[in-house]
């Protein structure tokens, strides 16, 4: 059977980012979304920060109301917000850290460490129709904890690696870590997203990773639209991703098809030598 074609979620934030600079009303974020999902944009990743430096309670409002595919609400693990998830309801939330000093998220969740407060909140959220899915680094025992916290999905935290130089040992190592933690994920029956810091040149590879389902992908997509327009940005992401699946998938075939053919030689190679 054919996996699924992998998604695509566009992060709107930095469109409110630019509207708050100046406290106008446009650029509107909703507008966006909407134009998003015209050019193919399987969901909408809004992240409403407690500090509210980007996107409004009324954004989130709003696009509950509006949006033709889906919600991923990524918020903070905190009552105001898990009370605003179970007001709104959102197709998907995604549990992500937060520092208010940070520019962006800094890393992944630390559901280790955090694990009952994480796992009330997976059950709160379930409870409200949202599915959850949590936001950690490529760590074996993240993962582990994150499935015993009742969470289904997580998104794999690509910071490190789209830090690195592309091609570079660092880049090739963090790479590695990505794969062995989305394979981990997928054989405990985890659905598998991820992003931060993916951009034109890196996006292919991440697709690429075994069992991936989607990529929320922002920063990239909306500084690329300030040249080409937010349909095309969309649709030049969207078909970069679904290429790097694909080559993903042919690359798992051939590797299958070379252990099968070595252990078919090792077979004969048995029989020939025992006069078979």
């Amino acid at each position: 059977m054919h996996p699924p074609r992998i998604l695509l979620g566009v992060n709107i934030d930095h469109i409110a980012t630019l509207r708050q600079a100046r406290g106008t009303r446009y650029p509107d974020p909703v507008q966006a979304a909407l134009l998003a999902e015209e050019a193919g944009a399987d969901g909408i990743t809004v992240h409403l920060r407690e500090d509210r430096r980007h996107i409004q309670l009324r954004d989130v409002r709003l696009l509950a109301e509006v949006l033709n595919t889906r919600m991923n609400l990524e918020m903070a693990v905190t009552e105001e917000m898990l009370a605003l998830a179970e007001e709104v309801r959102p197709a998907h939330v995604c549990l992500v850290p937060e520092k208010r000093e940070e520019l962006t998220t800094e890393g992944g969740l630390d559901v280790v460490g955090s694990f009952e407060a994480i796992a009330k909140a997976c059950e709160r959220l379930k409870n409200a129709g949202c599915d959850v899915s949590l936001f950690i680094d490529p760590d074996e025992a993240q993962i582990d904890a994150a499935h015993r916290a009742g969470a289904p999905t997580i998104e794999l935290h690509t910071g490190a690696y789209a830090e690195e130089k592309l091609g570079s040992d660092a880049a090739n190592a963090e790479y590695q870590r990505l794969t062995a933690a989305a394979m981990q994920a997928v054989s405990l029956g985890l659905v598998v997203n991820a992003g931060h810091g993916l951009h034109y040149h890196n996006a292919e590879a991440i697709a690429a990773l075994p069992g991936v389902n989607e990529l929320n992908i922002g920063h990239a997509i909306i500084a690329r639209a300030l040249f080409v327009g937010l349909k095309e940005a969309v649709q030049e992401m969207k078909r970069l991703i679904i290429a790097g699946q694909e080559a993903g998938l042919m690359a798992a075939l051939d590797a299958h098809d070379h252990e099968h053919d070595h252990a078919d030689d090792h077979t004969h190679g048995h029989h020939d030598c025992c006069g078979h």
